[in-house]
């Protein structure tokens, strides 16, 4: 077991200019033989080549608006500031937003045009900076960051992703990104690699769990109720995978901490490929209560002290 947060917090506002530009150069750089996220495809994005992601080294931002759908730490009053990237280096056949992450629904946005999105959600009295699918973009947006903090903005930044990272592209997130929220689908890599095409699954989300809480430690929240920096981590219970669920908590409780913020999400729906072919029968269906109460029930049995729950999904 281990708990804790880091001796120290730096965060996007006291990183040395010199660090920042050389994180932004490192970045960029990469779109060139991309190794971003675990696919590690190797593909010359700036050529116009694609990888997994389906996407060269063009951002797409598909929407962005206070969002109020978000966990009560994150959405506040005035809501999540919420900037959806389209396409996305997974390729979950349950996506329910798969005409944004499969269809690459968005409009080109550069790091400027990010940054004042940005901003204009801060002036709307958003809580954080809430970046969804961020993982094949990073650098157009390490860059709006930077951009955005030299015209004031001063909130958290969220990197909202799937958790199918490298550790080697989360360290220059360091200092950059305040909360880490991956979404941690399986743990069980013959799942991974049938419903959401991501092959070693298991090995890569572990160790980006372990290098996220490295950086950011356990979920702070200031006097009002409101996430300030850590991890937060987000398991969706999925049909006949109670035991793939189950790995997820006890490596989050043995090997990250005990007092991880963990929500164990209830509202897993079959959509987009789930919903029609029968070669994923297995997942067609809503969980039950008994699928879930399981979950929950080992998520405490294996001393996760910070759950967040909401049964009003459940049929």
């Amino acid at each position: 077991m281990k708990s804790g947060s880091p001796a120290t917090t730096a965060n996007a506002r006291s990183l040395r200019p010199e660090t920042f530009d050389a994180r932004i150069d490192d970045l960029w750089e990469r779109y060139e033989e991309c190794d971003l996220c675990a696919y590690d495809c190797g593909v010359d994005r700036t050529a116009g080549d694609v990888g997994t992601c389906q996407v060269d080294d063009t951002a797409y931002v598909s929407t962005y608006f206070p969002h109020f759908g978000e966990e009560d730490c994150l959405k506040g009053h005035n809501g999540s500031g919420t900037i959806f990237l389209a396409n996305c280096n997974m390729k979950c056949v349950f996506c329910q937003n798969f005409e944004t992450s499969h269809e690459a629904k968005g409009d080109p946005a550069t790091p400027a045009e990010i940054a004042e999105m940005a901003l204009e959600l801060e002036a709307k009295g958003c809580h954080n900076i809430n970046f969804v699918s961020p993982t094949h973009h990073s650098p157009h947006l390490v860059e709006a960051v930077r951009i955005a903090i030299e015209a004031g903005l001063d909130l958290p930044i969220v990197w909202n992703c799937g958790g199918y990272e490298r550790p080697e592209i989360l360290e220059r997130l360091e200092g950059i990104v305040d909360i880490y929220m991956p979404d941690v689908k399986w743990g069980n890599d013959a799942a991974a690699a049938r419903y959401s095409k991501a092959p070693n699954y298991w090995s890569n989300v572990t160790d980006s769990l372990r290098e996220m809480h490295r950086q950011v430690g356990d979920l702070r929240l200031d006097d009002t109720g409101l996430a300030t920096g850590g991890l937060l981590v987000r398991h969706l219970v999925m049909p006949n995978h109670v035991e793939s669920a189950k790995r997820v908590l006890s490596f989050l409780a043995e090997e990250v901490s005990e007092k991880t913020f963990v929500d164990v999400m209830a509202q897993y729906r079959p959509h987009y490929k789930a919903k029609s072919e029968p070669f994923y029968e297995e997942i067609s269906r809503p969980i039950t209560a008994a699928e879930y109460e399981a979950v929950v029930d080992h998520a405490r049995e294996a001393g996760l002290e910070r759950l967040y729950l909401d049964r009003s999904m459940l049929l």
